[in-house]
């Protein structure tokens, strides 16, 4: 037993088949070869390869447009053509009694929000957490301040469903709040209605501080390879007052995620933009929104195909036997090829 043994390439000599070194050197050089080739075809294989593709976003039904259809229809009627919207945002310096929200113009304090979001799919206002408040104010005080300071403050936690079509959700001072702090600094009256004395005014006579913290704000599913841009954001209002319009104008890509043995996901990207509206240019357009925050929303006409993919099964098999195949019958084409060329140049010598 040497190397001559592992020569698959055995050549025929007076009726036999005669092994030599050289051929099994030849042999395992082919081996090695084809072993190299297949962990190849096999990295190959396990490889998984994402594809892009973008297509026309589905329609949205006009039902959607109808409010008095939309609450005497079955909620199963419109699957697939709402989604949830989850908003998670911290005011550390603005009471819950002061705050108001909205979307699309159906605010909190007229009743219309609880009308168009009933349980479960609202919102909740309350006193923000410790760990809230400090996010939210980047503090690093003691947990007693913290615990005092905090009730000052409120969070607005909740999901609400939403129609796949463009929206403004707003959270802000109150109507009621802003007019008697204004009327309170400008001429020492509440002209609100609730008093004439600061003492019912949950601000004692500053201007409201709408500085918050975007904990989290989620609309569907998430894509779950991209970063969401509304995670962990702080709205500051450094301009002295503390009053403000914190702007956040979004634009949603919906996007079909399909990973390899998984059944596709329809998730949404976010591309956002934003910027602080001081209260001197609100003034100035004459604008009736009021300080807090305004985030505006819209669905691109263009959908995402997001696709994890591997090659097939079947490829993959006939590649394999293509590589084994083709190695051996190239070294045994080679190999032939040498030997009968050393044998003519030994016949000649001769």
């Amino acid at each position: 037993m040497g190397l001559r043994s592992f020569d698959a390439f055995a050549k025929p000599l007076d009726g036999t088949r005669q092994r030599s070194l050289s051929g099994g050197f030849i042999t395992l050089l082919a081996s090695a070869t084809a072993a190299l080739l297949f962990l190849s075809q096999l990295f190959l294989y396990l490889r998984i390869e994402t594809r892009h593709s973008m297509h026309l976003a589905d329609s949205v039904p006009s039902l959607l447009f109808n409010k008095r259809q939309q609450q005497q229809r079955n909620r199963n009627n419109l699957s697939g053509h709402t989604i949830p919207l989850h908003l998670h945002v911290t005011f550390p310096h603005l009471p819950c009694s002061a705050l108001d929200y909205s979307h699309d113009g159906n605010s909190f304090s007229t009743g219309k929000f609880g009308h168009y979001h009933p349980p479960p799919y609202t919102f909740t206002a309350r006193i923000p957490t410790p760990s809230e408040y400090k996010l939210a104010t980047a503090s690093h005080s003691s947990e007693a301040n913290v615990q005092s300071a905090r009730r000052g403050g409120c969070t607005l936690v909740g999901t609400i469903l939403v129609p796949r079509v463009g929206g403004t959700l707003g959270v802000s001072v109150s109507g009621d709040s802003w007019i008697r702090v204004t009327s309170l600094l400008s001429f020492g009256v509440d002209f609100s209605g609730l008093g004439n004395s600061m003492t019912g005014d949950p601000f004692q006579g500053k201007l409201p501080n709408v500085t918050h913290y975007l904990h989290d704000v989620t609309f569907g599913e998430p894509f779950p390879r991209g970063k969401n841009p509304l995670r962990g954001v702080r709205h500051v209002m450094d301009n002295g007052s503390g009053v403000a319009l914190a702007n956040v104008a979004v634009k949603l890509v919906p996007t079909t995620y399909k990973r390899t043995f998984h059944a596709p996901k329809e998730t949404y990207q976010a591309s956002v933009s934003r910027h602080i509206v001081q209260p001197e240019t609100l003034a100035a357009q004459h604008s009736t929104l009021l300080p807090g925050l305004m985030l505006t929303y819209d669905f691109t006409p263009l959908a995402v195909r997001h696709m994890e993919v591997r090659e097939n099964w079947l490829v993959f098999l006939s590649s394999l036997v293509s590589i084994v195949g083709g190695v051996f019958v190239t070294v045994g084409l080679v190999s032939g090829c040498l030997v009968n060329s050393a044998q003519a140049v030994a016949k000649k010598i001769d």
